[in-house]
């Protein structure tokens, strides 16, 4: 059980890597600090959006719906948080 506890653990902490950065930089794009007429922040969010609309859709299906607030990479944080650090610990014990 502990050789699919490490391979897990590590997915996970890559997936919330991932959605912190792109929070991060969907606020600096709101607030104007990032531009994505630039080449090099454009590729970033795309390849960004595109690795993590797999994971908040099925979100955003369940939640209701707040237009201008996206509540999904909260959730996903909470699922992400609760997996690594209170199922798969639990899962490991037994």
């Amino acid at each position: 059980m502990m050789a699919l506890y490490g391979p897990l653990a590590l997915i996970l902490d890559v997936i919330f890597w991932i959605a912190l950065a792109h929070i991060i930089m969907s606020w600096l794009i709101n607030f104007q600090v990032l531009n994505l007429h630039q080449q090099f922040v454009a590729q970033i969010w795309y390849g960004l959006n595109r690795l993590l609309e797999p994971l908040y859709q099925p979100i955003r299906r369940v939640l209701p719906d707040t237009r201008p607030l996206d509540l999904a990479p909260l959730v996903l944080f909470i699922i992400i948080i609760s997996l690594r650090d209170f199922i798969l610990p639990e899962l490991l014990l037994r």
